[in-house]
């Protein structure tokens, strides 16, 4: 185990002691942080201890950026889905420098910037991977841009690309079209040529129109009302991250051969009792509306049930897919979104940030003492 200090609140715990990976300093240490349990964000525990060697077929990535998600808020009042037992590390996604390969790793790869989705792990400054889940970045896009289209990437385009395939001309409804993954769910429609209409408070109206977007006002509009009148006939697909009441009124708005792709149960989120329950209801009318002779189809997408085709495949689909979302950056289809820049140790800031509501886009982590930690963007 290593030495411990609370998140948030950087001190001098952790002593001094060899690397395990030949080339770092003799003093350089791992720098974790640590989900003990059911915590406030102020409980998280900062823990130090020596960078372990890679085995065969492994990398160590020093982290540039890792990034705080709904994902990482759930799991720390104990709702996330299938998150591992307490305590463990957090951190969905990563993106930083290869600095250590194992045997039977290509040695090139050492030095180069990569990016992997790893559910848990990632907060941390450096990472043992398998070096089969490491994704290369293009070497013109930052970490912390990259950082933002991860998990965030990735979702987006499986949902529009592989679950929806809606034809251009087509309209969607996106709720949350101002969170991490709508954000980049909008921008990739419209590149393909889709009409959108999404759901935010007023005070993100004017940066969806910028994109392109019909906002509706979840707050102020009856929104079910709303979509039928844009959308008289319904629409082509919806993407719902709510659960609830929501996922219904989402499938009553789809048009004759539309999809529903649901992706969550957010309105669940400081609920008690199962964290199984609020997916499993969804399971079931998934399964009730996909039985129905209307030709409308639903569907509940999470990113990890492409492990069903095997690891190779949903590797290289994984790899595919984050390499299309990258370019669509380089292309300026999509913006890298950053609220705000915070050192790992100021997790538990960044996390209470995070779950305030009132930033537009990812908060990123970054090493302490690295370049452009920062909140200006979050104000």
């Amino acid at each position: 185990m290593g030495t411990a200090e609370t998140a948030g609140t950087p001190g001098t715990a952790g002593t001094p002691g060899a690397a395990g990976v030949a080339g770092t300093p003799g003093n350089a240490q791992l720098v974790e942080v640590v989900l003990p349990g059911i915590v406030e964000p102020e409980g998280l525990r900062i823990e130090r201890r020596e960078i372990p060697a890679p085995a065969a077929g492994e990398i160590v990535v020093r982290v540039e950026a890792t990034g705080v998600s709904f994902a990482e808020q759930q799991m720390r009042r104990g709702r996330y889905y299938d998150q591992p037992p307490f305590p463990f590390v957090p951190g969905y996604d990563l993106v930083g420098t290869v600095l250590a390969a194992g045997a039977g790793v290509a040695p090139g790869l050492v030095g180069e910037r990569v990016a992997s989705l790893v559910k848990v792990g990632g907060w941390a400054s450096h990472v043992v991977l398998d070096a089969a889940d490491a994704v290369p970045v293009p070497a013109g896009v930052g970490a912390a841009e990259a950082e933002t289209l991860v998990v965030n990437g990735i979702t987006a385009w499986q949902m529009l690309h592989r679950k929806a395939r809606v034809r251009a001309g087509g309209t969607i409804l996106v709720h949350g079209a101002n969170g991490g993954v709508g954000t980049v769910l909008v921008q990739l429609a419209r590149a393909a040529g889709l009409r959108v209409i999404g759901t935010a408070s007023a005070r993100h109206h004017t940066a969806l129109r910028e994109l392109g977007v019909i906002p509706v006002d979840y707050r102020a509009e009856d929104v079910p009302a709303r979509v039928r009148e844009l959308a008289p006939g319904g629409v082509d697909a919806v993407f719902d991250h709510l659960g609830g009441r929501s996922v219904v009124d989402s499938w009553r708005l789809l048009a004759p051969g539309g999809t529903l792709v649901a992706y969550g149960s957010a309105t669940t989120r400081d609920d008690s009792g199962s964290k199984q329950l609020p997916v499993l209801k969804i399971l079931g009318r998934v399964w009730l509306w996909n039985a129905l002779p209307n030709g409308k189809h639903a569907c509940f997408f999470n990113v990890w049930e492409g492990r069903a085709l095997g690891k190779d495949r949903f590797r290289a689909r994984l790899s595919a897919d984050l390499t299309q979302v990258f370019q669509a950056l380089e292309r300026g289809e999509v913006t890298a979104r950053i609220a705000a820049r915070l050192p790992l140790t100021q997790a538990a800031e960044a996390l209470r940030l995070a779950e305030s509501g009132t930033v537009a886009g990812k908060i990123v982590l970054v090493p302490d003492g690295g370049d452009g930690a920062s909140a200006d963007s979050a104000r």
